[in-house]
């Protein structure tokens, strides 16, 4: 625990500082990426000094072996941008594993020991001379506004899932015009349409499995809990902005439901570093380092130089996903079969405990398969022509951004809502599964590489990419939007 400070009234503190942004973010790799370009970005557009907050146990793995000196210091650790890390403490120092551990005590944690010393970070970063003067958070943190607030910081939600879920998260826990009924007439039918106030038609499939799946044996129900008690949070008097990682052009719909119904969302997306580095044309742009899961080198990127142009087949179900040997044995017999160069992100504890054999059997003559790697780069490589994604919201902006067609292949929460637009957008196509066991079958994979490859889909994906690159560059929409909600901050708004 830090040592007590002389107690000094934090508006006085915050009133004579030099802005101080802090992001706190949830410790899995798909939190931390949108925090972290955010972050960048903040810092890009002000030159104010911005703060990363995760839990220890992330924190290891990003900086190892560093969170004892950044806790004592209470400077934190710098990256190679700019941008400072303080870790915080979740209760569950050695990582929280989905095997051993009950998510749902894990929550309660979280809550109960982060309270307490992400208080102790805002403490010491005050005591350092660099009190904060605004606090970002991300989904499944909604405790950290209590926090913020009590030590008097203004807060901000940064949502990074599409405008689409949060208004059907809303509209569906508020009960606006029935929503909550017609979802639970549907039954759990995939196919049946339900119509969300200002948005388009949408399928029960198309909406997040959190509203959808009830079933009492989902040991992730509760997550439900959680988005309600961030609904409620929008409703109250003292509702925070919600940074939004989407763009004006993307959801108008959902962006204006949300609006109508008193949330004030600031579009700001795609938030991606890399869109900022601004690099060459035929450049490969870089994601930064310091994720949570170690890459295989570089070699990869070696093997892409030596593919033709559009001719690579990008596989990944992203960093929570386990896919199962069926569905391995699948991948692999449909990209076997489809003739096209692949390379496959499959991670050796997946492989490993399914039994699915090494990495170069399943790659053959055509493939490369590796635990981990730099998506970015690698959507940005020239060879490659196809992403075949889980369709995490991370994935699929990167993908839009890149301009790469996709395939979706959404598991649960949020991915079929963004498999939804992805098919609207017409940069992609949503895979059908196996209705016994949810497996993508090699024959269908096939068959939607090559809508996904047509021209067509091709030439609706460099649309995309242009208008996503529009709204993040200077002048753009989502910059715009970043600034003046940056410049009402300073001003002393909230």
């Amino acid at each position: 625990m830090p040592a007590m400070v002389e107690e000094v009234p934090a508006e006085a503190a915050a009133g004579a500082a030099e802005p101080h942004f802090l992001v706190v973010t949830y410790p899995a790799q798909g939190h931390i990426n949108p925090a972290r370009h955010l972050a960048r970005r903040l810092l890009r557009a002000t030159g104010a000094r911005v703060t990363i907050s995760t839990a220890v146990s992330a924190f290891r793995k990003m900086f190892p072996g560093d969170e004892e000196g950044a806790a004592a210091a209470g400077e934190g650790h710098r990256d190679a941008a700019g941008v400072w890390y303080v870790p915080y403490s979740d209760g569950y120092d050695a990582g929280f594993d989905r095997d051993v551990h009950d998510p749902t005590h894990y929550m309660s944690q979280v809550k109960v020991v982060g309270s307490r010393t992400l208080g102790a970070v805002l403490e010491r970063l005050r005591a350092a001379g660099r009190p904060v003067t605004l606090v970002v958070y991300t989904l499944l943190l909604s405790w950290v506004a209590d926090v913020a607030r009590g030590h008097g910081v203004p807060v901000a939600l940064y949502w990074i899932q599409p405008a689409t879920v949060l208004a059907a998260y809303l509209h569906f826990f508020r009960g606006t015009d029935g929503v909550d009924r017609a979802i639970a007439a549907a039954g759990g039918d995939p196919m049946a349409t339900v119509r969300v106030p200002g948005l388009p038609p949408l399928r029960i499939r198309d909406l997040p499995s959190f509203i959808t799946n009830t079933s009492e044996d989902d040991p992730y129900a509760f997550v439900a809990d959680m988005f309600r008690e961030l609904v409620d949070m929008l409703g109250r008097d003292d509702s925070p902005s919600v940074l939004a990682n989407t763009f004006d052009a993307m959801e108008p719909e959902a962006v204006a439901s949300l609006r109508e119904h008193g949330v004030d969302i600031v579009p700001v997306g795609p938030v991606l570093s890399f869109l900022d580095e601004a690099p060459a044309p035929g450049s490969v742009a870089k994601n930064g380092s310091n994720d949570l899961f170690r890459q295989d080198g570089t070699g990869y990127l070696e093997w892409l130089d030596a593919q033709a142009p559009g001719s690579v087949v990008y596989i990944s179900f992203g960093s929570l996903s386990m896919m199962s040997k069926r569905q391995i044995e699948e991948v692999a017999r449909g990209m076997s079969e489809s003739g096209r160069p692949f390379l496959w992100v499959l991670r050796k504890d997946n492989r490993m405990s399914e039994g699915a054999g090494d990495a170069a059997s399943l790659g053959g003559e055509r493939g490369m398969v590796v635990e981990w790697c730099d998506q970015v780069r690698v959507l940005s490589h020239p060879a490659v022509g196809c992403f075949v994604t889980h369709c995490g919201w991370n994935s699929t902006l990167e993908s839009v951004a890149c301009g790469v067609p996709a395939v979706g292949v959404p598991q649960w929460t949020d991915q079929g809502t963004n498999a939804w637009l992805v098919e609207r957008l017409g940069t992609g196509v949503r895979a059908a599964v196996s209705d016994k066991d949810g497996v993508l079958e090699a024959g269908e994979l096939r068959r939607c590489l090559g809508f996904a490859t047509s021209e067509m889909v091709r030439a609706k994906a460099t649309v995309w990419r242009e208008k996503a690159r529009a709204a993040a560059a200077e002048g753009g929409s989502s910059e715009r939007n970043l600034r003046a909600f940056v410049g009402k901050q300073l001003a002393g708004g909230n």
